[in-house]
């Protein structure tokens, strides 16, 4: 028993040694694997963290892009593909010290773990780094993404102001067509926003700020034109009834008057030489054919009228107005002959007093202010009053051209007039 006991004794010492040793050194282990664990996750929370920052910047990348295309805009753009490319390298390095090292296993070797532990400490750091450019880059990019911000402001307003106006011109349109009226044109020209305001949706992003701003700028336009158009529609079409009905008046009217204008050309004929009344022989046809033209051109418009065709009565009426406007005036051209041949007829002094009398303020102004006229004014004014004296010996014969008469009078004060047009623009600039 005394032989054993030592030796006993002594194997039990060794056992307590060898677990005494394989306990601190496994405890040391265990610290490795702790410090590895640390370094993966702070690498993890490093890695979350770029990939956080480089997101909430491609943000405000897309927002300078929609609002922004300035040169330093398009450098702010590339200036991110190039970080991007950075942060893909590290994070691809990172991504590798990871898939590279089972922290989780039993039996994890010291060196390992600490070979895992500095790989992802390096990945850490080198995220951060990342992390540091991308931050500086950010503060460098605020004026741009400021103004760039500002500038999308504006664009949901826009958007719903259009997007209103287009509610606003569909409702006009439903409640004329409740009163019966089709409206037809203004229907296809709402429609014919579609494609704007499929463009409008799909907002700054894909087309720009200001081409959004400004395709919401014009859609608001058009839907308010149209709206405005669709409530004065009832009002229109008691306007064009109006008028219809002043035409028709006007037109029998003129008729009536156009068949008195042969007792007029009869007493011209009588009374004065061919020349002053052969150019209104051709009046009394011309006036019956023309009447009878926008007589038939207002049956159409009545039809078109009907039809609710109201780009096509506005035509029609237009056509009409100036067809009777020149009816109307040469109707009253052959009464307004008599008229003044009559007047001229029985003394012809008072046109030439008339025309004199535009001779003499004509002179007075050239004179004025001056000792000897200036020849420019001078010549044209004594020319002037050669032609009255031999207009005047024009009516001794036996059947005086009365007309060419008065017409040369008319040209005698319209030269006058451009002599005094010309003084006073002269010294108004001096």
């Amino acid at each position: 028993m005394g032989e054993n006991g030592p030796g006993h004794g002594g194997h039990v010492r060794e056992r307590t040694v060898t677990t005494a040793s394989r306990r601190w050194f496994g405890g040391r282990d265990e610290s490795r694997r702790a410090d590895a664990q640390a370094a993966k996750d702070a690498a993890a929370a490093a890695f979350y963290e770029l990939d956080t920052a480089q997101r909430d910047l491609r943000i405000s990348i897309e927002t300078i892009a929609a609002a922004d295309g300035s040169p330093a805009a398009r450098q702010a753009t590339e200036g991110f593909a190039a970080l991007g490319q950075r942060i893909d390298q590290v994070s691809h390095v990172y991504i590798e010290a990871v898939d590279a090292h089972d922290l989780d296993r039993a039996e994890l070797e010291a060196s390992v773990a600490t070979r895992a532990r500095d790989q992802l400490t390096r990945a850490r750091d080198e995220l951060l780094r990342v992390k540091g450019e991308l931050e500086r880059f950010a503060q460098g990019l605020q004026p741009l993404l400021d103004k760039a911000e500002t500038q999308l402001a504006r664009v949901a307003p826009a958007r719903e102001r259009a997007r209103a106006a287009l509610i606003g011109a569909s409702d006009a349109l439903d409640a004329v067509r409740a009163k019966g009226m089709r409206a037809d044109d203004l229907a296809a020209r709402l429609a014919a926003l579609g494609p704007e305001l499929t463009k409008l949706n799909q907002g700054a992003a894909l087309h720009g700020v200001q081409e959004t701003v400004q395709r919401a700028d014009r859609i608001l336009r058009d839907a308010e034109a149209i709206r405005a158009e669709a409530a004065r529609l009832p009002e229109r079409a008691a306007e064009i009834d109006r008028r219809l009905v002043s035409l028709r008046t006007r037109a029998q009217a003129l008729r009536n008057r156009a068949d008195r204008v042969d007792p007029v050309l009869s007493e011209l004929r009588r009374r004065f030489s061919a020349a002053c009344w052969q150019d209104l022989q051709h009046v009394p046809d011309e006036a019956v054919r023309d009447v009878s033209r926008a007589e038939e051109q207002l049956r159409e418009a009545g039809v078109a009228r009907d039809e609710q065709r109201w780009a096509d009565v506005g035509t029609l009426i237009e056509a009409v107005r100036g067809a009777l406007d020149s009816t109307d005036g040469a109707v009253s051209a052959a009464q307004d002959r008599l008229t003044r041949l009559e007047a001229v007829a029985r003394d012809p002094q008072a046109e030439v007093d008339r025309t004199r009398f535009a001779i003499r303020d004509a002179q007075r102004l050239a004179m004025a202010g001056r000792s000897v006229p200036d020849p420019r004014h001078a010549r044209p004014l004594d020319d002037a009053v050669a032609r009255v004296g031999r207009a005047l010996e024009g009516l001794e014969g036996r059947h005086p051209d009365y007309w060419a008469f008065l017409q040369e009078m008319e040209a005698v004060r319209a030269s006058v007039n451009r002599v005094v047009s010309g003084i006073r623009e002269e010294r108004g600039q001096g």
